[in-house]
């Protein structure tokens, strides 16, 4: 699957079948601190991923105001 990484951007491409669960597992990345989008969904972690999957990881940020 293709999976792009947000701050710094890059992509990778990793073997599936897989869970989201795993594949931030995989990827050393703490599951709280992302939001993972397969297309235009956002899924959980449970969600399975499969080899032709364009995948988008994006950190968790929060703010607001003062």
């Amino acid at each position: 699957m293709n999976v792009v990484l947000r701050n710094p951007r890059r992509e990778i491409e990793v073997a599936g079948p897989m869970t989201v669960a795993a594949l931030l597992t995989h990827l050393d990345i703490v599951p709280e601190s992302v939001l993972v989008i397969q297309g235009d969904t956002l899924v959980t972690h449970d969600a399975r991923l499969n080899d032709t999957d364009h995948i988008e990881i994006r950190p968790v940020i929060s703010g607001g105001s003062a």
